[in-house]
């Protein structure tokens, strides 16, 4: 009897690929799933965080975990305030980089991150629970004295700020929404001023 490969039909999985399909398939679903709920999603963060910090005052330990998880978290906001095409890197004839439209005959481009939000979170709580599974392993207790891993942290945090904003100010762009004006769109202004 001819098997399916002779026949000229595709291979057939092994049960093991099918079970990692199936796993990453119901994975996917969870994270769409959890993708509108800004809020919640943040909360649920924040508390694996919290869990985390309770972790390392209770065992007073693990202090090297900590201090990479606070770089790789201070890296990952950055790219989050940074825009996704730098204007440091875009340069014109004039020499200065591009600005956001100040006028209404400027063309409108809207502010895009270099890191979207949802994946912000994810690479925020997935790192949140790779330190936290670290914290169970004692080769990574390695003895330090911690006071100075915070000093580095928190010059490091000022210097970097201080550059972003000085980024900011100077291509003149805000990576927050709230409080920026609202403008309506066109069609709904001709609707509000036929409805007069």
């Amino acid at each position: 009897m001819m098997q399916d490969e002779d026949l000229g039909g595709s291979v057939r999985k092994n049960i093991f690929s099918q079970g990692i399909i199936r796993i990453s398939q119901i994975y996917q679903r969870y994270l769409d799933v959890w993708t509108p709920h800004v809020i919640s999603r943040w909360i649920f963060a924040l508390f694996l965080l919290v869990l985390f910090i309770l972790r390392i005052f209770i065992s007073q330990g693990w202090y090297i975990v900590t201090y990479a998880l606070g770089i790789y978290h201070l890296n990952l906001f950055i790219a989050f305030l940074t825009p996704k095409i730098d204007p440091a890197m875009d340069f014109f004839d004039d020499g200065e980089g591009p600005e956001l439209p100040t006028r209404s005959n400027e063309e409108f481009r809207p502010f895009i991150r270099r890191l979207p939000e949802f994946k912000f979170w994810y690479s925020v709580t997935k790192s949140t629970i790779v330190a936290m599974i670290c914290t169970l392993f004692d080769c990574f207790n390695i003895p330090v004295f911690w006071p100075i891993l915070v000093m580095y942290f928190i010059t490091l945090f000022c210097i970097t700020m201080k550059r972003q904003i000085k980024h900011m100010i100077k291509y003149r762009y805000l990576p927050f929404t709230h409080g920026k004006p609202k403008y309506q769109n066109h069609e709904d202004t001709s609707r509000l001023i036929s409805s007069k």
